[in-house]
């Protein structure tokens, strides 16, 4: 039988970057999915900082940039009136090279990972659904229907079920996947339009009205509107027509509709897997968690298991770790899983609450505390790290250690950026690499030479100390670009002692 080293079920964001990682990384995929196209529907919008940092290891930041949409500024009605703006065109300057919101619609960002995917030889095979599995020893054997009806036994080292909330990999491990869904009815649509609301900006009604946010997309005169369903319209979510919803909120933000290019109505979900692994087989994007779509969280976040998982995977099949790094994927995503879901549980309940308490809340206090936290750059600052993923982190987690400056082990490295370059550039390429910043000893040194462990070491700038780097100390960062070591000394043994307790060889295989 035909055995790859990894195959995926589900070929939306997070399966499809989860091959493209493993692949430049030279491990065999097979990625299958049970549609028989591409998505044509924009669905997911938002792409955050943390991973446009993270796509620059497969060269697909610029890309994402150059056809994305950059927003400048959330704005915020009551009663038929603007009434708050957040600039957000620079809201994480000096915190990243991606400091504002990028818009880059799914089914834009799916044709890219295809393309690139393609480059590599890969192609996504359609119409193939994934029917059950068993583990057999050293690997998979999975049962696969075919587009012509015909069925298929497959075999591979693992399987990422990347296959959605209805996940067949879930429900064939029997994880639990508790949770609960919001009384409310939602709909999406992506309409071509034209009023105030459609100036490119991000625009949110906080009225006692339906719940309305309108989303510039990256055609002219295009917006994605969110909205609620309200009183007994909310009975009879999935025969809803766009007539059926179109008023209250719409009018009150003077939206109008020219055409309307897809609809569709839906009850979001708040539920976080028991387990993202078992045996075998893994559980990353929907098929692990589903939250409410506030902050814009929920494809960035699939792909930050697709990345946390390569690496690893990648690690274990080409003999460049034990078995057991694996146990870490678990540990460190379902952790930011479920604090995720909490989080965006407050901000939807804010958003949608009805009755007299929450309608005062939406249109009094927040109308004035937005510009005011506006106004402040600590304000700015903490609600940029907060949505763009760049305090995510696994600190007090097994593969993180130490404090050095204010970065601890588990932190995404801080970037620092001046006139005289940038400390990102060499996290392009994934691998393990080691940090200096100011001097470092002859023994470091020698010992990265004859281990082949990349050493950069950066003169001591200002730049470095703003950022919290600490000075003449290290870095170890894995091949995802987090901390695992951060120590004030120079003794390499940290390192040596560091990759024998965790089964690591990062430069297996080198000359």
């Amino acid at each position: 039988m035909n055995r790859n080293d990894v195959l995926i079920a589900g070929a939306g964001p997070t399966g499809l970057a989860l091959a493209l990682w493993l692949s430049k990384l030279g491990i065999r995929v097979r990625i299958i999915d049970k549609s028989s196209a591409p998505g044509t529907t924009s669905r997911a919008l938002a792409m955050q900082a943390r991973t446009l940092e993270l796509y620059r290891q497969l060269d697909l930041s610029e890309a994402v940039v150059s056809k994305g949409h950059r927003v400048e500024a959330a704005n915020f009605w009551v009663r038929g009136e603007a009434v708050a703006r957040l600039p957000l065109s620079n809201i994480g300057a000096g915190l990243t090279p991606y400091s504002c919101m990028e818009i880059f619609p799914q089914d834009q960002h799916e044709r890219l990972l295809i393309e690139r995917l393609e480059a590599f030889g890969v192609k996504v095979e359609r119409s193939t659904e994934l029917e059950g599995f068993e583990e057999t020893g050293d690997g998979i054997t999975a049962h696969l229907r075919l587009p012509d009806g015909q069925q298929e036994t497959c075999q591979a080292c693992y399987l990422a079920g990347c296959d959605g909330a209805r996940s067949v990999v879930r429900k064939t491990l029997d994880t639990g996947f508790p949770g609960g869904t919001y009384q409310q009815v939602f709909y999406v649509a992506d309409v071509q339009g034209s009023g105030p609301a459609f100036n490119g900006e991000l625009h949110v009604d906080l009225d006692e009205a339906d719940f309305l946010a309108v989303f510039p997309l990256t055609s002219e005169g295009g917006a994605r509107l969110i909205g609620t369903v309200r009183d007994e319209r909310g009975d009879h979510g999935e025969t809803l027509k766009f007539d059926d919803v179109s008023s209250h909120a719409i009018e009150h933000m003077k939206v109008h509709i020219d055409q309307v290019n897809w609809f569709s109505t839906y009850r979001v979900h708040h539920r976080v897997a028991d387990h993202f692994r078992g045996g075998r087989a893994f559980l990353l994007g929907d098929a692990a968690h589903v939250h409410s779509p506030a902050g814009g969280q929920g494809m960035n976040t699939g792909i930050g298991d697709a990345i946390n998982l390569a690496w690893k995977l990648a690690a274990v099949l080409s003999g460049g770790a034990d078995a057991k790094l694996l146990d870490t994927y678990e540990t460190e995503r379902i952790a930011f899983a479920r604090k995720l879901v909490a989080t965006t549980d407050r901000v939807f309940t804010f958003a949608t609450a009805e009755g007299r308490l929450a309608d005062l809340l939406r249109t009094r206090l927040a109308p004035f505390v937005i510009p005011k936290v506006a106004s402040l750059e600590a304000g700015r600052e903490f609600l940029f790290r907060t949505v763009s993923q760049i305090t995510l982190n696994y600190r007090g987690m097994p593969l993180s250690t130490g404090v050095a400056g204010h970065v601890h082990g588990g932190d995404r490295l801080p970037w620092a950026h001046d006139g005289e370059g940038d400390n990102f550039e060499s996290l392009r390429n994934p691998t393990w690499q080691v940090h200096v910043y100011g001097d470092t000893s002859d023994e470091m040194i020698a010992w990265c030479v004859e281990h082949h462990l990349p050493l950069q070491v950066f003169d001591w700038r200002p730049a470095f100390e703003a950022a919290g780097l600490g000075r003449n100390g290290f870095y170890l960062l894995r091949p995802d670009t987090y901390v695992a070591i951060a120590e004030t000394c120079s003794d390499p043994k940290v390192i040596e002692r560091y990759f024998k307790e965790h089964g690591i060889k990062p430069f297996f295989g080198s000359p």
